[in-house]
């Protein structure tokens, strides 16, 4: 499978699945623990410790969502977007009629295009906002019907209804169906890429983002999104009704830090863009896409 450097480098890998190295190693482990067993018993614990080894490592690689480790990544647009001064703008957790219109007209004072990863059973809930998204010209992405927050701990066919129920009303209502799927959290169960290479979708996660979700300094989201940033990077914001408390407040966090992160990328001459149909064509560097100031 490709490494998050190469993940473009074959434009349809991500619709077919093969275990990567890791999948491969975690799997020949668990064979070795068991034949331990069989051929002597009183070894169990060392069968065990190399169980529960191998989870660990699955665990890490599962709570690190730039991580190509379990299956294809794009948490950058590639070499050439970069040198078009292109980068992608994410939303997730939308739409929210308190929240989404204000983002949209923001976005449309910027003459910036971004792509927003919705939850189906909001979309359900706002259809007319969720074609409103489509119609100014943005892109509809899958964020699982209802944003479970045990979605990385469920199987195959569990995570597999979360997807294909979303899908199918993102379709209707974005008038194309998403390319680009996207775990709550960013957090991927070691079997997602599976589940989404028969569903034709992705997997994205990002080069940098704001935590406007959980903090309510505006400055603070900003400056940790547009530190260091140049073309290619993909950005992570929210417009989700998760953001709203009892007074608020978050909602004013992503409004009031997305006008400077676009007047950030209008000074350095960037273009705000949403994620491509297919993942790009070619290979992403390598300083850039392990970037230590992209979380």
């Amino acid at each position: 499978m490709p490494t998050p450097d190469d993940t473009s480098a074959d434009p349809t890998a991500w619709q077919r699945w093969l275990p990567t190295p890791l999948l491969r190693a975690s799997a020949l482990a668990h064979l070795a623990a068991l034949g331990l067993l069989l051929v002597r018993p009183r070894s169990w614990r060392l069968a065990l410790g190399v169980a529960v080894a191998d989870h660990l490592v699955l665990l890490a690689a599962s709570l690190t969502p730039g991580s190509a480790l379990l299956g294809s990544n794009l948490r950058h647009l590639g070499a050439a977007a970069a040198r078009r001064g292109e980068v992608a703008l994410t939303f997730d957790d939308g739409p929210d009629p308190r929240v989404t219109p204000r983002v949209l007209d923001l976005l449309e004072a910027a003459g910036a295009r971004a792509s927003f990863f919705l939850i189906g059973h909001r979309a359900a809930a706002h259809p007319d906002l969720a074609r409103e998204i489509a119609r100014r010209g943005h892109r509809i992405e899958n964020h699982t019907w209802s944003h479970p927050h045990g979605f990385a701990f469920g199987g195959p066919a569990a995570m597999g209804q979360e997807i294909d129920r979303a899908q199918r009303l993102l379709t209707d209502l974005g008038g194309r169906p998403p390319a680009w799927f996207r775990p709550p959290a960013g957090i991927r169960n070691p079997m997602l890429a599976g589940v989404l290479a028969p569903r034709h979708l992705g997997l994205a996660s990002w080069t940098r983002r704001g935590f406007d979700g959980v903090r309510a300094d505006p400055g603070a989201v900003a400056r940790r999104l547009t530190r260091g940033l140049a073309g290619g990077d993909v950005l992570l914001l929210h417009d989700g009704s998760s953001l709203v408390g009892a007074d608020g407040r978050q909602a004013g966090t992503v409004l009031a830090a997305l006008p400077r992160v676009l007047d950030s990328l209008g000074r350095r001459g960037l273009t705000a863009v949403p994620l491509p149909d297919r993942p790009p064509r070619d290979r992403l560097p390598r300083d850039r896409a392990a970037a230590g100031d992209a979380p």
